[in-house]
């Protein structure tokens, strides 16, 4: 059973049924965020999500509901897709932008051929270090809580799949991306590792997940939109 109330191509969802939502994720908000932010305007306490994203990261959230966390699992296999802005030059603790600048060096002289040959040697199964800065464990402790109190972090690397890179736009000192992986994959690892491959440090400025499997940007709910709905009643929830 679902609502009939639609927007594009989609349809809301019966929530206590059990419901798949493809969430816009803010900027600046946690995954968590955001499903205890589903939580409040359902009033179902059974809410999760299939793969988390970084807070200065947006895109395509998958918010589980109900009976349909059980398929959390099978949906983070599938394949993903990014857009990322990587920033030459300087690189961060976090590898991203919201972190403290710890390397400095120059950036080459980058034509569209050098950048190509790059990206294109990350094709294919890699093995990535895992950011310092991440949910990992070990020993039972999470590598970002390490991080934070400034204790070596030890070195854990793991097998990703990048299925497709390609070279979007270029400049002096950036490069955006688009990249199409499998699960497990950092793409701020993966920047650091095209930087430093290209002569320099790096470290990504703005992510965006544009596709989980068949789920697109595109087709996403914001959660200004999703409120709207079931204030106004329009979309059952209990």
């Amino acid at each position: 059973m679902t609502s009939k109330n639609k927007r594009n191509n989609k349809t809301l969802p019966v929530f206590n049924e059990g419901a798949i939502l493809a969430v816009n994720k803010p900027k600046d908000w946690t995954s968590f965020d955001v499903v205890n932010k589903i939580r409040r305007l359902t009033g179902i306490r059974k809410v999760g999500h299939a793969g988390t994203l970084d807070p200065f990261a947006t895109g395509v959230l998958l918010v589980l509901v109900g009976p349909a966390t059980k398929q959390a699992s099978s949906l983070m296999d599938l394949s993903k897709e990014y857009i990322a802005n990587i920033s030459l030059g300087q690189q961060t603790d976090t590898l991203d932008i919201t972190g403290k600048v710890i390397e400095v060096l120059p950036v080459p002289e980058l034509s569209t051929s050098k950048v190509n040959s790059v990206l294109q040697s990350f094709l294919g199964v890699i093995e990535q270090e895992v950011p310092s800065f991440s949910a990992v464990k070990h020993k039972g402790k999470r590598l970002y809580k390490l991080a934070r109190k400034g204790k070596d972090v030890p070195k854990i690397f793991k097998k990703v799949h990048i299925k497709d890179i390609e070279l979007l736009q270029i400049n002096s000192n950036s490069i955006t991306i688009r990249v199409e992986c499998g699960r497990g994959t950092y793409i701020r690892a993966l920047a650091r590792d095209i930087a430093r491959k290209l002569g320099t440090v790096g470290y990504v400025s703005e992510l965006v997940r544009t596709r989980i499997g068949d789920y697109h940007l595109e087709d996403c709910w914001s959660l200004e939109e999703l409120q709207n709905q079931i204030v106004s009643g329009a979309v059952e929830t209990k």
